[in-house]
């Protein structure tokens, strides 16, 4: 009992910095679809289902814009490949996690897979509730700062306009932490070239899934060269 105590203790002292980023983005999240018409049940719901928040962010324009099946499948494939390789990477340390893997996988975000991945965990916790707890707890900040903008939107009426942008600012500041932390940029500047020429050629609205697909088809062809980052590691 005392080592499960000290356990969600670790995770959630862990957990602090994803719930202040995660109640900023899910109140943003709440009152963009709380002014595209859709009540703050509506945010619980995609927050507990759903629980990507990119592609809960692209999926508030999918909606209201009555985008084709076709359309959304491709968006959500390309938004979210990234988790392949996260799955790939915890089938180790999620292998004898039992009855909670499921949930384990599901929510995975980026986020959370930053603070498992953690190697220096303390020998007084216990690592497979430490992953359950960083996870429930990371989407309870989500689903709650998305309920607290849906009710937050239906109470107050005030201009949106700009409120999407904080999805952009968090992949920029994931960019930039991962040019920090790498000695290797190849990844990165391949994403930033392919997508400003895609940008160019195919226009702000047309841009996305070409530039994901190319970049997707670029890193797989590079993959020695990342592998090589990975080994001098």
């Amino acid at each position: 009992m005392a080592v499960e105590k000290h356990t969600f203790k670790y995770a959630f002292k862990a957990s602090i910095p994803v719930m202040a980023g995660y109640l900023v983005l899910g109140m943003g999240f709440g009152i963009l679809l709380q002014d595209k018409g859709y009540g703050w049940w509506w945010a619980a719901l995609m927050g507990i289902s759903i629980y990507a928040g990119s592609m809960q962010y692209v999926a508030v324009d999918l909606i209201a814009g009555g985008a084709s099946l076709i359309t959304a499948a491709l968006m959500t494939i390309m938004v979210n490949i990234r988790h392949l390789f996260y799955g790939i990477t915890m089938l180790n340390r999620y292998k004898n996690t039992g009855k909670a893997k499921p949930y384990l996988i599901y929510s995975l975000t980026d986020e959370t897979f930053s603070l498992v991945c953690s190697p220096d965990l303390p020998q007084s916790v216990e690592s497979k509730r430490y992953y359950l707890y960083v996870s429930a707890l990371d989407q309870f900040y989500w689903v709650f700062g998305s309920i607290l903008g849906g009710l937050i939107g239906s109470a107050l009426s005030f201009d949106t306009t700009g409120v999407d942008f904080a999805m952009t600012a968090l992949f920029a500041i994931i960019w930039l932490e991962q040019w920090e932390k790498s000695e290797n940029h190849i990844a990165s500047v391949t994403g930033l070239a392919i997508s400003v020429i895609c940008l160019i050629i195919f226009g702000a609205d047309q841009f996305l899934i070409p530039s994901m697909l190319i970049i997707t088809v670029v890193l797989i062809a590079e993959k020695h060269w990342l592998e090589e980052e990975v080994i001098d590691d």
